[in-house]
């Protein structure tokens, strides 16, 4: 038997002979860009590339995949959030560079797509439950240790929540930041965060080349291992998932039918993926309405289809969590002002106080500037009157503030800019009203 590194050499060897070809084309329908991509199949290269694409935040319309042996081919048709064909040639070219790139597709040679290097910045993971005030007591031990927010993001399934804060060294690097090197503080850190959770979940440092995974597919991936997908829930009636025997061909096909979003290709690929499942066929298409169709012929990755009622109902439940995490009804709200310690603190004040519930939040800070995008509603989960807004709009102030998604606006959907504002210690009490945190079950540096 031949060792790794000979099968490693041997895949060097196929994949120099056989590179990506890509091909993007405006001509080829009347209303969405086509891109084409021919590739050496292996698990995870139908992800690498809905992953580029929806890292630049396009809207894959319709789509279908195809894998014949060892070669993968697919065609994708996108437009930009306006709906309208890519015809932006730097944004073309990045397309096609990064597609045509070797180490799109095997992530054991490359780094995060659309995050900045680790050494740049320390990650902290959080995954748990309810218990009152947690996030911002955790917050709190950060800004005491000196730690500064430079970007975030949370979603909330199920009654649970997942998180990944990215912080910079504000101690020892005031002005460049950086990641926290000093191994005695990041222990420190630690035991503080331990004796926050008062000795109900972990907390431990783990190597800085944890952190390459994508933000958004690390996001999955907690929650996944948090169990989510089996908590107690109402899932959306608008989600319905089928996994039905192909007995003829040894396949399992899965079929997705759901409200359509952005990244909703993304969510369903890396689930699957992670799940260890190989997708060998599909097509994604847009219903009438705003509705979304997704089919795939998979199998596991020991070339075997999904043999139990167990499994099959466990790979509904996963694909049902995986729809529905980055969904949030309500109002989107984007905050855009020049950076400063306390901003948050003010923002999500300003919304308790209005009695509003942040649902999922993405939060970012660059060069002097802060951009975050709140998901809102009551406590009830309705969406936030036109009173409320306007108050919100009042009171914070002199930053932009931009009405994304308004479920009381007729208009269809367009957004309003607003002269608004206060002001980052990123984080400080983000979630401290939105439920209730009773036990974090994982709190990872690294």
């Amino acid at each position: 038997m031949g060792s790794a590194d000979d099968h490693d050499e041997y895949a060097k060897l196929v994949r120099g002979m056989n590179p990506p070809r890509v091909v993007i084309d405006n001509d080829a329908s009347d209303d969405a860009t086509v891109i084409r991509v021919d590739s050496v199949n292996s698990h995870g290269t139908l992800l690498a590339v809905v992953q580029v694409i929806a890292d630049l935040n396009l809207v894959i319309r319709k789509a279908y995949f195809s894998s014949d042996g060892n070669w993968f081919m697919d065609v994708f048709n996108v437009t930009d959030r306006d709906g309208r064909k890519i015809l932006d040639k730097p944004t073309i070219s990045y397309i096609q560079t990064t597609l045509e790139a070797e180490d799109c597709y095997y992530p054991e040679v490359r780094n995060t797509v659309g995050i900045v290097p680790s050494d740049e910045y320390t990650s902290i993971e959080l995954t748990g439950t309810d218990r009152p005030g947690l996030l911002s007591e955790v917050c709190a031990v950060l800004a005491g240790m000196k730690c500064a927010v430079r970007s975030a993001e949370l979603w909330t399934h199920n009654t649970r929540v997942a998180a990944v804060v990215q912080v910079t060294d504000a101690a020892t690097k005031p002005s460049g930041g950086g990641a926290i090197e000093d191994d005695a503080r990041i222990a420190d850190i630690s035991r503080r965060l331990s004796n926050l959770l008062r000795g109900q979940s972990g907390v431990r440092a783990a190597e800085a080349a944890a952190s390459l995974t994508h933000k958004e597919r690390r996001l999955h991936q907690m929650m996944f291992e948090d169990r989510d997908y089996s908590a107690a829930g109402r899932p959306d009636p608008r989600t319905e998932v089928s996994v039905t025997h192909c007995a003829e061909r040894g396949y399992t096909v899965v079929v997705v039918r759901c409200r359509d979003r952005p990244k909703l290709l993304f969510d369903t690929v890396c689930t699957i993926t992670d799940m260890g499942y190989v997708v060998h066929h599909g097509t994604v298409s847009t219903e009438h309405g705003d509705g979304a169709y997704q089919e795939y012929y998979i199998r596991h990755v020991d070339g075997h289809p999904v043999s139990s009622d167990a499994e099959r109902r466990r790979v509904v439940e996963c694909l049902e969590a995986a729809v529905e995490r980055r969904t949030a009804d309500g109002l989107e709200l984007e905050v855009r002002t020049d950076d400063r310690a306390g901003l948050l603190s003010d923002i999500t004040r300003i919304f308790r106080e209005n009695g509003l519930t942040i649902r999922r939040a993405e939060i970012s800070s660059e060069g002097g500037e802060a951009v975050d995008t709140f998901y809102l509603s009551d406590p009830q989960g309705h969406p936030v009157e036109p009173k409320t807004i306007e108050t919100i709009r009042a009171q914070i102030g002199e930053a932009t503030l931009r009405v994304k998604n308004n479920p009381f606006v007729d208009d269809g959907g367009s957004s309003s800019d607003v002269a608004a504002g206060s002001t980052a210690f990123l984080f400080g009490n983000l979630f401290k009203f939105y439920r209730p945190f009773q036990s974090f079950g994982l709190i990872k540096l690294y």
